[in-house]
């Protein structure tokens, strides 16, 4: 069976009762996104016929018995007989939905299937939304670990920081499928993209640059990572108090973790005092950074402000002072959309039937990422449109090669 990308809905969903925010008044106005929401936005297809007795016979009982044995008797075969190694589960508590925050778990459910329509669309990947009515570390670990034999692969999704660095840390350590973050990883990945070409137009490497990142939940602690891991010459990361540095007191155990690696000049205070100089912003947290100090920022800076709807500088005040700009809106050049990543990334993975998905790898795919852009790289286009038909395969056949080269590929 494969996750279909469709829309189950018959003729009446454009009756009356699909008009409105709750579907019940006539007279309230068309609502485009619960026109398309009504029923779901994705169902479930056969890939076998079911045409007759022999073909019954066949798709089940008694045919499917042979298969079960063959498989009880050597636990490999799942893969090649069952969806397994080309299906990953989503997996949220609802606790961190896009910007809406800690919404619950029937609430997620229309992200969740956009996020498994997505996985479809641009990765060929099958996907299957769970919502799990619980926000215990240990009750969503062990579910899904036993959810796990299903699946080729999981990709959490929407759990609030700092729990969602112990759940992911927990299951990659006693599954042996891919586990992946996307709100940590997929940010970071696609972020490390524009950054590498945004250097590569300006002259400058990854080492030349420094960094300063609003926000240190989740997005901001794997960006600060991962952007150390390729190379970035420093990075400090500012919360809602200011600068995360060794001196502060208040600090989680996360946070304390990220002091030890971060902020080499030993900056502190709040986000403006970093900003002074600094060559890269990035925000992902909201609020509004003030335009005197994004014009402290150095010449040629560049602003990736990831916020949406409002991004934390105006793509207008932005233009005034950085030669690059980014956003996390469709409606501007160069958005930072983890849809570059995510579907590629599993599609990779689960190619090779990865163990699990290394630094390597996400390294791997933000290099293929950014070489997409090739010859075409600019100011207003430092990362491809998720549209770009080029993007999926490029990821795909990175990670898997990637994978291959560090061990953790199993065909």
């Amino acid at each position: 069976m494969a996750a279909e990308i469709v829309n189950p809905r018959s003729d009446s969903s454009t009756d009356s009762s699909a008009h409105g925010g709750t579907g019940s008044a006539t007279d309230e106005p068309f609502d485009p996104a619960f026109a398309l929401h009504r029923g779901g936005k994705m169902a479930v297809q056969a890939t076998v016929p079911i045409r007759d007795k022999d073909d019954l016979s066949l798709a089940y009982t008694p045919g499917v018995a042979k298969v079960c044995s063959a498989i009880a008797e050597n636990p490999e075969l799942v893969h090649d007989y069952t969806w397994k190694s080309q299906v990953v589960a989503v997996v949220t508590d609802g606790t961190a939905v896009l910007g809406l925050g800690d919404i619950g778990p029937e609430a997620s459910l229309p992200v969740m299937e956009g996020k498994a329509i997505l996985f479809k669309q641009f990765g060929g990947v099958d996907a299957v939304p769970i919502a799990l009515a619980t926000t215990d570390a240990d009750e969503i670990v062990e579910t899904v670990v036993r959810l796990a034999p299903s699946f080729g692969g999981v990709n959490l999704e929407d759990i609030s920081a700092p729990r969602c660095f112990e759940i992911e840390r927990r299951l990659q350590e006693r599954l042996d499928i891919p586990v992946f973050h996307d709100d940590q990883h997929g940010t970071a990945v696609v972020t490390l993209a524009a950054l590498r070409n945004a250097a590569k137009l300006s002259g400058r490497s990854l080492g030349d640059l420094r960094a300063v990142i609003s926000g240190a939940g989740a997005a901001g602690v794997a960006i600060a990572k991962f952007l150390l891991e390729a190379g970035l010459g420093d990075v400090a990361v500012a919360d809602r108090k200011g600068i995360v540095s060794r001196d502060r007191e208040d600090l989680t155990e996360v946070k304390r973790e990220l002091a030890e690696l971060t902020n080499k000049a030993g900056i502190s205070g709040p986000l403006d005092t970093a900003l002074a100089g600094a060559d890269v912003f990035i925000g992902v947290s909201g609020g509004t950074v003030p335009e005197p100090a994004v014009a402290s920022m150095a010449p040629g800076a560049f602003v990736f402000a990831m916020a949406n709807p409002n991004p934390e500088v105006h793509p207008d005040i932005a233009h005034k002072y950085a030669a690059v700009v980014a956003t996390g809106r469709s409606d501007y050049p160069n958005q930072i959309n983890n849809v570059l990543a995510f579907p590629g990334i599993f599609a990779g993975a689960l190619q090779v039937r990865a163990s699990r998905i290394t630094e390597g790898m996400k390294i791997a795919a933000a290099t293929a990422l950014a070489d997409v852009v090739g010859d075409e790289l600019a100011a207003d286009y430092v990362i491809p449109s998720p549209f770009d038909e080029r993007v999926a395969p490029a990821v795909t056949a990175a990670v898997a090669a990637a994978a291959r080269a560090e061990g953790v590929a199993r065909r």
